[in-house]
């Protein structure tokens, strides 16, 4: 008999790209398993845990890979965008080089990622006001441009982070459930059960809206 957690009807990948110590393991900690830890060491390749949420009556179950941010670890790390429906972009709000990089980061996941995935970019660490580097408004004006979604977190204090991985989620489930009903309404009618893996969303439309989420 398989666990409770075995039981879901759709499998989504994400990832977690960014430089080292933006505090990509603790995201990921902190919406996994709501744990957060100050010791936590860089990662070394690629680490995942897993998620189920429930969207829409469905049991969304999201695999998400945290991917090492030192350059010696990129040959193997870009393996692991394929298959990925969904991508958190994290800089660290105190270290404005690692805002820098973002555009180095998108274009690394664009180049190896299915070119539909969904993308958020997320500045984490939003508790060190005290010490901000990157303005709110230029990094969300940078997200827009880049068609990807925008919101600031906090893995320390939990802010948004549980908004972060919904909204990215949802999004990923909407555009998907749009394409399976519109290739086979009757089969969308069935319900719940079928296990899907790795589905590929299509390209985001021109003008769709990129601003998901105001601070809190």
């Amino acid at each position: 008999m398989g666990s409770k957690d075995d039981e879901y009807d759709y499998l989504f990948k994400v990832v977690l790209i960014g430089d080292s110590g933006v505090g990509k393991s603790n995201l990921l900690s902190r919406f996994t398993r709501n744990e957060f830890s100050l010791e936590t060491k860089s990662t070394i390749g690629v680490e995942f845990a897993t998620r189920s949420v429930q969207l829409q009556n469905r049991i969304i179950k999201a695999q998400i890979w945290d991917t090492a941010g030192q350059e010696r670890y990129r040959a193997i790390t870009s393996a692991y965008y394929r298959g990925a429906v969904g991508a958190l972009l994290v800089y660290d709000i105190a270290k404005h080089l690692t805002y820098e990089n973002m555009e180095r980061w998108l274009w690394e996941l664009r180049d190896h990622a299915d070119p539909s995935i969904v993308v958020m970019m997320v500045g984490n660490k939003s508790d060190l006001r005290h010490m901000r580097a990157v303005p709110t408004e230029e990094a969300r004006a940078f997200a827009e441009k880049s068609s990807v979604l925008f919101i600031e977190t906090s893995a320390l204090d939990s802010t948004n982070v549980e908004i972060a991985f919904h909204t990215l989620l949802n999004e990923i489930y909407q555009i998907m459930s749009q394409r399976q009903f519109a290739a086979d309404p009757e089969e969308w009618e069935l319900g719940p059960g079928r296990d899907i893996v790795s589905i590929s969303p299509p390209p985001a439309d021109k003008g769709r809206r990129v601003q998901c989420c105001q601070d809190m």
